[in-house]
């Protein structure tokens, strides 16, 4: 096997891993388990890393072209934005209870779409501005990933679920967390629909074409405006928009890579062929 599919299967191994000691350890209500689960996503960030480098290597092109590799490193920066802010604020031991179990079963799935090294890249792609438009839509996507599990969080200690109300922040602090990364997220997804309109213009001769992954994009974009348009405006705070989070993140996630799959479209580059 080759040495990148080795490195792959041993992150998924290991974020799975840390998957069942969270949710075990939220379960049996053993903090330590909080711990296992942390190191072993950063464990498991580490082949994660190698696979996305070696793969990049044999190829020479950029590492995000099909949908596997799209997902794969779309999970890649929710796992790196959720080791930095565990690792430094530490205040939040269960919050890989949703994102270890989310960049889990993403990655088992684009394993199983992985294809051969691309040893081109479509001439539509060869734009500066496509790192531009990816980095903003994988740290958005992990922004957003981030927002969701805060509000889990604070749901959990709202009720006292699982007795872990005493291990998390105050809920003000949840709820305030969550709303700075939505606003992050926000923020990036807009970066890279900007991006995108101005290199699309650059290819196509317009701005805006109503690509299926266009519309949906900008559905996800505007979703997470709502949300700021609620907080800011009308004062929301609390459980209503930690419920939000948690839809609006399902919502961004069939946008960002079911639509791209399942259509065709513009962004055909990021599709399996199902031939």
């Amino acid at each position: 096997m080759k040495s990148e599919l080795v490195c792959f299967w041993l992150a998924v191994a290991l974020y799975g891993v840390s998957t069942f000691s969270y949710i075990f350890g939220l379960i049996a209500r053993y903090d330590k388990l909080y711990l296992v689960g942390l190191l072993s996503a950063l464990a498991g960030f580490l082949p994660h890393t190698a696979s996305i480098g070696l793969r990049w290597a044999a190829s020479g092109v950029e590492p995000f072209i099909t949908i596997s590799e799209s997902i794969t490193f779309g999970v890649f920066m929710a796992v790196l934005l959720f080791l930095v802010f565990q690792l430094t604020v530490k205040k939040v031991p269960p919050l890989g209870v949703l994102v270890m179990p989310t960049s889990f079963v993403l990655l088992g799935w684009a394993g199983t779409l992985i294809k051969e090294v691309a040893t081109s890249l479509n001439p539509a792609l060869q734009s500066a501005w496509l790192w531009v438009h990816i980095v903003g839509a994988t740290t958005g996507f992990a922004s957003v990933l981030i927002a969701a599990g805060l509000g889990l969080m604070y749901l959990m200690k709202e009720k006292d679920s699982a007795g872990i109300a005493d291990r998390l922040p105050e809920l003000s602090v949840l709820d305030t967390q969550s709303y700075r990364f939505v606003a992050g997220g926000f923020i990036m997804y807009g970066l890279m629909i900007v991006s995108g309109a101005y290199w699309s213009n650059t290819v196509k001769g317009n701005y805006w074409a109503w690509d299926p992954v266009e519309v949906w994009s900008l559905v996800s974009w505007l979703i997470y405006g709502i949300y700021l348009h609620l907080r800011v405006t009308f004062g929301w705070r609390g459980s209503k928009l930690a419920w939000y989070s948690l839809i609006a993140l399902v919502v961004m996630i069939v946008s960002y890579w079911g639509i791209p799959f399942s259509l065709e479209t513009f962004h055909s580059g990021f599709r399996i062929d199902h031939s």
